[in-house]
């Protein structure tokens, strides 16, 4: 069984003795790995879980015991209303289960206010049409995103399962993400940003370190060169919150170049200089690990080199605990 199919599907499970005394809806994710356990819950609500005892009512919460028989029924996906559309698509990795590219600067990653159509989502629709309904309706196999101005890898589940998978890896820090940034300032050694993100208190569009109300968010950076006007830096993420690095920065005064958003000044920079350069993950179906480079692009290396700070080589970067 499995969320996106497009014919509906029927299954009847019986509690294990190993299982007796659990939640159901822990029972039943068990049982049905391509799963999460929101949709699981989801089945429940929508009274496509029928137990084959009496029972007065059941919830997610109740208790299973051993040797009960439930009947779940999966409706029929319900496919996104997005146009497939052929865009132009930088593809580093692709097999049955997971694609990887590399997103230029300028290319929005899902359909929103003032961006419709032409986004990565309808390449990817275009590029591998049973990807439909894989992970959710409006971001179909989407684990991750990227800003539409920050360039670099992305990696999107072409299964339920594997999307189950990957989303488990990134919830759980085992999805690796560093990235490349060019910060206003002279930046020297290394660093740690802890200040939890919220939603801007008046500017509902952008994001804030927001102390009592926000969400844990952790920033690591260290310097890979600088002068007085900007500082080359290796970022990585604990946490993935929206905009997380480029709020950071600007939290400790050097805001990304480029980012219009949130203060970093143009000069050099096209747009805001960040890139996502490389991303490791266990495979979700042979478990292996896989990680994947991008080079820095052409724009990006273009503003180092207007600002007169060499490029780190950078496919010897590898991140080391302090």
């Amino acid at each position: 069984m499995n969320p996106s199919s497009a014919s509906p599907q029927t299954a009847f499970l019986t509690v294990p003795p190993g299982q007796n005394g659990e939640r159901l809806d822990v029972f039943l994710s068990s049982q049905m790995p391509s799963f999460s356990r929101t949709q699981v819950q989801a089945l429940i609500k929508e009274g496509n879980v029928t137990p084959q005892f009496q029972v007065k009512s059941i919830k997610a919460g109740m208790k299973v015991l051993e040797g009960q028989a439930f009947q779940v029924r999966v409706p029929p996906s319900r496919k996104p209303d997005l146009p497939a559309q052929a865009v132009s698509l930088d593809i580093v990795f692709e097999d049955g289960d997971v694609l990887v590219l590399n997103k230029p600067a300028g290319l929005v990653v899902h359909p929103g206010a003032g961006n419709p159509d032409r986004t990565l989502i309808n390449a990817l629709i275009a590029h591998c049409p049973d990807l439909a309904g894989v992970g959710g309706v409006q971001r179909p196999g989407l684990v991750h995103r990227l800003d539409k101005d920050t360039s670099g890898l992305l990696v999107a589940a072409k299964t339920d399962l594997a999307y189950q998978s990957l989303v488990k890896q990134l919830r759980y820090r085992r999805l690796g993400r560093e990235y490349l940034g060019i910060a206003k300032g002279k930046l020297t050694g290394r660093g740690t940003v802890d200040a939890p993100i919220g939603r801007h208190v008046s500017a509902r569009k952008k994001m804030a370190v927001r102390a009592e109300s926000g969400k844990k968010a952790v920033t690591y950076f260290r310097t890979l060169g600088s002068n007085e006007k900007a500082s080359l830096l290796h970022l990585k993420l604990e946490t993935g919150r929206t905009h997380q690095i480029r709020v950071h920065l600007q939290y400790i005064h050097h805001p990304i170049l480029g980012d219009e958003v949130y203060g970093g000044p143009a000069g050099a920079a096209p747009r805001q200089m960040l890139h996502a350069f490389r991303i490791a993950f266990q495979h979700p179906a042979t478990g292996s690990t896989k990680e994947f480079l991008a080079p820095p692009p052409k724009d990006f290396e273009d503003c180092l080199a207007a600002l007169g700070i060499p490029l780190f080589p950078w496919k010897k970067i590898v991140w080391e605990k302090p």
